[in-house]
C-alpha cells in the first residue's frame, strides 16, 4: 500500500490517486510487489535536521529515502521537501507537479534497487526516472 502523510509542508494540488496507480505501475514494471510505502512531505529544514541526524549530511536534498524492501516486496519511506521541489523546479524550469512526480520515481528507484552514485548508475537512473514519468500519463 502507498499512502501519503504530511510534517509540516503540503503538496499543492496532488492527486494521491494518480501517484499511487503510477507508481505502483513502477513497482510492477521493476517485477515486485508493492509492500509498505509511505510518502511524507516535509520542509526543507525539517528535511536538512533528517539529513544531519540520520546520515550526518549537512546539506539540503530533495529526498531521503529509508528502504525497508524484503526480497521483491518493495517497502519504505520517502521523506520529501516540498522547498527543495519547487526550488527544482524553478531551476529546470519545470512544473512542480511534473518535479515532485519525478522525485517519487527517484525514491521508488532507489527502492527497487536503483544507485546513483557513480556517473553510470546517475545516467540509469535518469534514464528509468523518465521513462516512470510516462507511466503518470497512462494510468
Amino acid at each position: 500500500m502507498i499512502e501519503f502523510a504530511v510534517i509540516d509542508k503540503e503538496v499543492p494540488g496532488l492527486d494521491p490517486e494518480l501517484f499511487v496507480s503510477a507508481l505502483s505501475e513502477l513497482i510492477k514494471k521493476e517485477g515486485a510487489e508493492v509492500g509498505s510505502i509511505t510518502i511524507v512531505t516535509c520542509s526543507d529544514e525539517h528535511l536538512l535536521s533528517m539529513n544531519k541526524k540520520y546520515l550526518d549530511h549537512d546539506y539540503y536534498t530533495d529526498i531521503i529515502t529509508f528502504d525497508y524492501t524484503s526480497g521483491r516486496l518493495i517497502s519504505g519511506d520517502l521523506f520529501i521537501s516540498v522547498d527543495r521541489v519547487a526550488d527544482n523546479a524553478t531551476m529546470f524550469t519545470v512544473d512542480f507537479i511534473r518535479e515532485f512526480k519525478r522525485v517519487c520515481a527517484h525514491g521508488i528507484l532507489h527502492l527497487c534497487g536503483y544507485k546513483d552514485k557513480t556517473e553510470d548508475d546517475a545516467a540509469e537512473m535518469r534514464l528509468k526516472e523518465e521513462e516512470a514519468l510516462l507511466l503518470f500519463c497512462s494510468t
